[in-house]
């Protein structure tokens, strides 16, 4: 590790971890430490991949911090999974952070290896995606009451043939390969499921539905996402939040500096939802290419007014200032992301015009790809600006950081460390 003191907080998939966590980060305190910077990592194989991560993360902190400011250093380690431009994640790595759904990982590897060209082979591939993701579906094809509180993707509850037919041809339609997804062209499919979209019960039998397994791919590394997705909310607010709330018990004077990268940045923006009332340990957030809406904090969606962002007005929860940084060059979030989430929602707002393969409607775009929208006050700056004169002691702040993050994975950069400890006010 390149920063001492350094703790590791461990979660499992609840959000539960060993006892005596926050006693330990509490007893930097009383070591005489004024501020504790926590890193949660974002898409990850490995723990020890996290640790480094962790490692290179931290390293020019010490360098940065201004005389006076004695910091200590924890990361946040989670079961997530590594996303690599692979149309299907890598098995070993699903089965490391779903350790209890690997006889559902078999078959469904099985499926796509063998690519029955019958639909009951399909039907069992959308029963099995239920499973692994944990949603339970009605006889009318549905989200059970009894659901997630997020909004259960349409695709893992519409019919299989229909969806992997549906990703099949906007797949084709597209020029690029999966990881460079870009707007369908061509005749490309409408974007939805059921007669409307074009693939009723006639769309195709015997050997004409084994194409459609290359779809069904991409339905498997949705599927995958979504899990992910709900796992990072819930460590953080079940997790991170409570945790946090016993650290300031105990050491009510430490300073906290919450910084996550990708869907770690979720997560700690949810362990703002997790917060005990009136706890307020945290002194600043920094968002990495957080991927997670960029309306999250809005007291008011600009498409639907009468909705507001799952983090609505959480950062008065921070007693500085909430910073989100952002990369036009990031493209997991500016293309997969927004895919993703346009699948997280009813099949009604995929519209025929807006096609499968990309889209310019901001409704589903990632607080990592351009900063926090919809809170008024918000201040943008790019990151030259705040190198010079530094983050806004509060309030929301989106800073273009496309000089020097280049991809979605660029974060351990000295620039980004400097902004850490400038929406901190730890620095030099």
């Amino acid at each position: 590790m390149s920063v001492e003191p350094y703790r590791e907080i461990t979660f499992d998939k609840e959000g539960d971890g060993p006892a005596g966590q926050p006693a330990a980060l509490a007893a930097l305190a009383r070591q005489g430490l004024t501020d504790l910077v926590v890193f949660a990592h974002g898409w990850n194989s490995s723990p020890a991949g996290a640790t480094r991560l962790c490692s290179d993360f931290f390293e020019p902190f010490p360098g940065l911090l201004a005389p006076g400011v004695e910091a200590g250093y924890a990361g946040v380690i989670w079961p997530s999974m590594m996303f690599t431009g692979e149309p299907v994640p890598d098995y070993r790595a699903l089965v490391t952070v779903l350790p209890e759904k690997e006889p559902v990982l078999d078959r469904l590897t099985e499926l796509l290896v063998t690519a029955p060209a019958d639909e009951a082979a399909f039907a069992e591939f959308g029963a099995l995606l239920r499973e692994l993701t944990d949603v339970a579906a009605r006889a009318d094809g549905r989200a059970g009451a009894a659901g997630p509180r997020e909004p259960v993707p349409e695709f893992l509850v519409a019919d299989p043939v229909e969806v992997c037919a549906l990703f099949t041809e906007a797949l084709e339609a597209d020029a690029g390969p999966t990881e460079d997804l870009g707007t369908a062209r061509g005749s490309g499919p409408a974007a939805g499921f059921g007669p409307a979209a074009g693939f009723g019960p006639a769309a195709g039998f015997g050997e004409g539905l084994r194409r459609y397994w290359k779809g069904a791919r991409e339905v498997l590394r949705q599927a995958t996402y979504y899990v992910m997705k709900k796992r990072a909310g819930r460590v953080g607010e079940f997790g991170l939040g409570p945790l946090l709330g016993e650290v300031a018990r105990a050491a009510p004077r430490l300073r906290v500096h919450l910084v996550g990268h990708s869907m770690g940045a979720r997560l700690v923006a949810y362990a703002l939802r997790g917060l005990p009332s009136g706890a307020r340990p945290v002194a600043s957030v920094t968002l990495l290419q957080g991927a997670f809406s960029h309306y999250a904090f809005a007291a008011r969606l600009p498409h639907d007014s009468g909705r507001s962002g799952s983090l609505r007005d959480l950062q008065n929860r921070v007693r500085g200032p909430v910073v989100a940084c952002y990369s036009r060059h990031d493209t997991a979030l500016g293309v997969f992301y927004p895919l993703a989430s346009r699948l997280a929602g009813d099949s009604a707002s995929l519209t025929p015009a807006a096609g499968l393969l990309g889209s310019d409607d901001p409704r589903w775009a990632a607080i990592g790809h351009d900063g926090v929208q919809a809170v008024p006050g918000t201040v943008v700056r790019p990151l030259a600006t705040v190198l010079r004169e530094g983050v806004p002691p509060s309030g929301c702040v989106s800073v273009d950081t496309a000089d020097v993050v280049r991809s979605h994975s660029d974060v351990c950069r000295a620039e980004l460390a400097r902004v850490v400890v400038s929406a901190g006010r730890t620095g030099r």
